[in-house]
């Protein structure tokens, strides 16, 4: 980045993803030259952490956002619809976590080792669009196979972390286990439609008409938009699993044109913002263990499909606060920094 410093506000401070990325600014040495942390009128008044420091949250509503150049806003969809338009007026450029802008025409939908070149197109609205925490790491994976030989499809299966649901679920998921592990009576679930603990559900986000999930239909959208590709065909089943923190996905892809397992690894291996673990010898393939608290997208278990002479398995972990949502905001507001600003 140039050597600049920058006002920098975070809407939705106190939540996990808001916690996430102060930590994550302060860890890096973000050239901040002051930090405003906003949340609702519940939350203004309270000190919380920026490295050794604690700084007052300040009322979103009331903040001049002026007196920002960017603001980092993970505060709930309904929060950046009043809020990140005004921002944006005020010469605020907004990089907006919720799902709310991610599909505007006028909005770029960034992963930074995609497609940080659209980044440009902010100018039209001064609104930039993160987009979901499962498509991040899928199309991280998915780059330098699409250019290296064309995809035309994924199939795709995610087994997705109760943090993605935010601190309620992770305190039902909590609690669940245990009331089994104590042998007490299950309570209702408030989170999820069905007991969580030692369960997997396939239902993440509400049902649409045509069978899929939102969450599933965002997958296919985002894909298509972030790769300027509507030909990709993307199959998604996303599945809510008790694991509190990372994503991981089993993808399978068919590709326009012949690739090896082992040229797909050499491609993977050098790809940006990759780590490729991939060697069953010795038991070597990614686990959310290995990717929390860690920004990089795991790779392994790359090998040749059995169904068609042009398809790869691959399996495919990231920490879903993290790349999943925090850094790759951070990383579009370097970005800024860099070439923008």
């Amino acid at each position: 980045m140039k050597n600049k410093s920058i006002r920098l506000c975070v809407a939705g401070a106190t939540g996990a993803v808001g916690k996430a990325l102060l930590s994550i600014l302060y860890s890096k040495g973000f050239p901040v030259e002051n930090i405003y942390a906003l949340a609702s009128s519940r939350s203004a008044g309270q000190k919380i952490p920026y490295g050794k420091n604690k700084i007052e949250v300040l009322n979103i509503a009331n903040f001049d956002f002026s007196q920002a150049k960017i603001g980092l806003f993970s505060a709930g969809g309904s929060v950046s619809a009043e809020y990140a338009p005004k921002a944006a007026r005020a010469g605020c450029i907004v990089v907006d976590n919720t799902s709310h802008f991610r599909m505007h025409p006028d909005v770029p939908l960034i992963v930074p080792e995609v497609n940080k070149k659209n980044i440009v197109d902010y100018q039209k609205t001064g609104i930039i669009a993160n987009p979901n925490c499962s498509t991040i790491q899928m199309v991280v994976a998915l780059k330098p196979i699409y250019d290296a030989v064309g995809i035309e499809r994924v199939n795709v299966a995610t087994y997705q972390a109760v943090s993605g649901s935010g601190k309620k679920a992770i305190d039902e998921l909590d609690q669940q286990v245990h009331q089994i592990t104590q042998s007490q009576p299950l309570s209702k679930p408030q989170v999820y439609a069905k007991q969580i603990a030692f369960n997997c559900l396939p239902h993440i986000d509400v049902f649409l008409e045509n069978g899929f999930t939102k969450e599933e239909m965002k997958m296919v959208n985002e894909t298509k938009k972030i790769f300027s590709d509507d030909s990709i065909q993307v199959n998604p089943t996303t599945v809510r699993v008790p694991v509190v923190y990372g994503h991981s996905e089993a993808l399978h892809i068919q590709t326009k044109e012949p690739i090896s397992a082992s040229q797909a690894k050499q491609l993977i291996s050098q790809a940006e913002g990759v780590i490729l673990m991939d060697d069953p010898s010795t038991n070597t393939y990614p686990t959310v263990l290995d990717a929390a608290h860690e920004d990089q997208v795991f790779v392994g278990r790359i090998r040749q499909g059995l169904s068609h002479p042009n398809e790869l398995n691959m399996w495919v972990v990231a920490d879903n606060i993290r790349k999943g949502a925090a850094t790759n905001a951070i990383q579009i507001a370097e970005e800024l920094i860099s070439n923008y600003l």
